[in-house]
């Protein structure tokens, strides 16, 4: 198996414990959502939390949406800052480079 293929499958499990740990997180917050409402029926219980649990995962995927899509933004921004550092820093290194020489070539002309 390929390096590219395991970080692959682990980004895959990954995504799958996080979905899980989100949908129990879900059901907990549904539970405690409804928990006060004890005028509902076992069946309306189950609904309200029912719905809860999707509403919060949608949420969740929303926000893990925006996430993923302000990292690439982020990733561009700073390529493009790391690519104009390193411009002038080639630069920089360009002109220390030409300086010396002219300087090495006047040295002979002074001795």
């Amino acid at each position: 198996m390929s390096t590219m293929d395991t970080r692959a499958m682990l980004s895959e499990i990954e995504g799958h414990l996080l979905l899980a740990a989100t949908r129990e997180q879900g059901r907990r917050a549904a539970a405690q959502f409804s928990a006060p409402l004890d005028w509902l029926t076992d069946c309306q219980r189950k609904e309200v939390e029912r719905r809860f649990e999707e509403q919060y995962l949608e949420l969740a995927r929303a926000s893990w949406q925006r996430t993923a899509e302000r990292a690439l933004q982020m990733r561009g921004e700073y390529e493009e800052i790391y690519r104009g550092l390193r411009r002038r820093l080639l630069a920089g290194w360009l002109l220390t480079c030409a300086v010396t020489l002219a300087l090495a070539a006047l040295v002979p002309a002074f001795g």
